[in-house]
């Protein structure tokens, strides 16, 4: 019984993996998926890097899967800014851990970063740039080949929001 169980468990995760694959590949609703790693150096600014990465590349759709690393300065815009008040900027300098990076890399990129100090308080927000690299940043860097990101302005927030396009690779 314990075996027959065990089957059954496994055709019913394949038939998810096999539901996932044929709405990616079909158009239902996914796209195809290309990965990129990339790492950088002590003193390369790391936004303005994933950016030249992304345009060296011709990369439409990017987007950041995960990242490790260090850096010595970031400036972030914090949450409680709005379209009126952006004001609400940290500059931050010292020896941080990079938590997490998430967020996407068209032109205009959307990334929002979560830091720790050296007794492990985190501090996060929307990078404005100013990331120096202390010791590495490895990213890996997803590309959502049948899409293009792009931004335009949205009334409702005053910020310039993601618009999502399908676009079939050539």
């Amino acid at each position: 019984i314990k075996k027959d169980l065990k089957k059954k468990k496994q055709r019913a995760q394949t038939n998810i993996l096999n539901l996932f694959f044929l709405q990616s590949s079909a158009g239902g609703g996914g796209s195809a998926l290309q990965v990129h790693a990339v790492r950088f150096s002590p003193g390369q600014e790391l936004l303005g890097s994933l950016q030249a990465f992304v345009e060296e590349r011709r990369l439409r759709a990017p987007f950041i899967i995960t990242c490790v690393g260090s850096v010595t300065k970031a400036t972030l815009r914090l949450a409680n800014a709005t379209a009126t008040n952006t004001n609400e900027v940290i500059h931050l300098s010292g020896r941080f851990e990079i938590v997490s990076l998430v967020g996407t890399l068209n032109p205009d990129a959307h990334l929002h970063i979560c830091l720790s100090d050296a007794t492990g308080r985190t501090v996060g927000g929307h990078v404005l740039g100013d990331l120096e690299v202390f010791t590495t940043a490895e990213v890996v860097v997803g590309e959502a080949v049948d899409l293009r990101f792009t931004r335009e302005m949205d009334e409702d927030t005053g910020f310039p929001e993601l618009v999502v396009q399908v676009e079939k690779s050539a």
